[in-house]
């Protein structure tokens, strides 16, 4: 079952870290940095949440990737500059107390929860034009471009198709440019999970959907929250 728009929308402003927050890496200073953020906002988070992270050359072949795990924030690593880069983070049940407040914990734990949730963040960044996609079985949330994202231009309709558990799925509300304007929808996903979002920046764009599904028989769980972005620039970099 998925949760009507105006109810996610209504929640994301009201649940703080537990589902507003989303996921995506940027270059800075040299390094890729996993920023855990809303908008503009740019956030501390436990490096220990990162899950996982993958890194792929231009033909889809493994990069090998370590994340340096530092005190408020993780840096990837990759052997060699990667074509494609993911990363998950995992970021655990989350509890919403009477008084409408939000504790990092399950049911089992927060005995007067009102409502609790599991939410997992996914990030894929397209690094290289003509840069092969590999499968990506490990994101269980992904926004996968069926165009290579570093042609289009800005101003242009990139054409995309929301996949959750490898399944498409309809409805999905996009945002177009999740760091300038991320409580702007810019489209929604068909039966078969496409959709066309405009590119919006010449610098870095950020495309960014979320889902959440109701879950049957868990004691620490009414549902599970999952976010996804997709990251490239739109125009190549020019020193």
């Amino acid at each position: 079952m998925r949760i009507p728009a105006y109810l996610l929308l209504a929640g994301l402003l009201a649940s703080g870290d537990a589902l507003a927050h989303g996921l995506w890496t940027e270059q800075r200073r040299g390094n890729i940095e996993v920023i855990y953020g809303h908008g503009a906002e740019d956030d501390t988070f436990k490096a220990r949440k990162i899950s996982g992270a993958w890194a792929y050359d231009a033909a889809g072949r493994m990069i090998p990737v370590s994340v340096q795990r530092l005190d408020d924030h993780a840096r990837l690593q990759p052997l060699k500059p990667p074509a494609v880069l993911a990363v998950a983070l995992d970021n655990g049940a989350w509890s919403q107390t009477p008084d409408k407040k939000w504790i990092n914990q399950g049911r089992s734990q927060v005995p007067d929860s009102i409502h609790s949730l599991h939410t997992w963040k996914y990030s894929l960044a397209i690094h290289r034009e003509g840069a092969r996609l590999p499968e990506l079985k490990q994101l269980k949330m992904v926004i996968l471009p069926e165009r290579d994202p570093l042609t289009v231009g800005p101003g242009k309709p990139l054409p995309v198709r929301v996949l959750v558990d490898g399944q498409p799925v309809a409805g999905i509300k996009l945002i177009g440019d999740y760091r300038g304007s991320p409580h702007q929808i810019s489209t929604e996903t068909d039966a078969e999970g496409r959709a066309q979002v405009t590119v919006r920046n010449e610098g870095l764009n950020i495309i960014a959907a979320e889902y959440y599904q109701k879950v049957q028989g868990d004691a620490e769980i009414d549902e599970r929250g999952l976010f996804a972005s997709l990251t490239f620039l739109g125009e190549p970099h020019h020193e």
